[in-house]
């Protein structure tokens, strides 16, 4: 297995629906914050920016396991899960009170916001991800 990048991620009251439990559209909200973490702070923490300047989801896909109850924050493990010369999977697990609650998949693409057109990962976006590859 991969790297995992991890982050426990806030449960806000406005996530709640009518039920009592997180609304299945705010899972890709809680899911995006994690992602963000990790391509614009994790990333920049390894000296790389390029990831900010344009990333768009070209698909989402959620299995939802179980409610979310308002309360603590949600732990959320990510990786790699598919890497191509232009785009990769992100995989996630979503976990509350140490219990799986979801399991996602993003497939992002790497954009050039400025020129408005999708672009090939670098080198260095690559070396990024490659810990956090899924080895098959």
């Amino acid at each position: 297995m991969s790297e995992r990048f991890i982050l426990d991620v806030p449960v806000r009251w406005s996530d709640m629906d009518a039920y009592g439990h997180v609304n299945n559209a705010r899972f890709l909200t809680l899911y995006e914050e994690a992602r963000v973490a990790m391509f614009f702070v994790g990333a920049r923490q390894h000296g790389l920016g390029s990831f900010e300047e344009g990333i768009v989801i070209a698909r989402h896909e959620i299995d939802y396991v179980r409610p979310v109850d308002f309360g603590d924050p949600v732990r959320i493990e990510m990786w790699v899960s598919q890497l191509r010369a232009a785009a990769f999977t992100v995989s996630y697990e979503l976990f509350d009170d140490g219990v799986l609650a979801s399991r996602a998949k993003s497939v992002c693409v790497p954009y050039n916001l400025a020129d408005g057109h999708p672009r090939r990962l670098t080198d260095a976006e690559r070396d990024f991800l490659r810990p956090y590859t899924e080895v098959s």
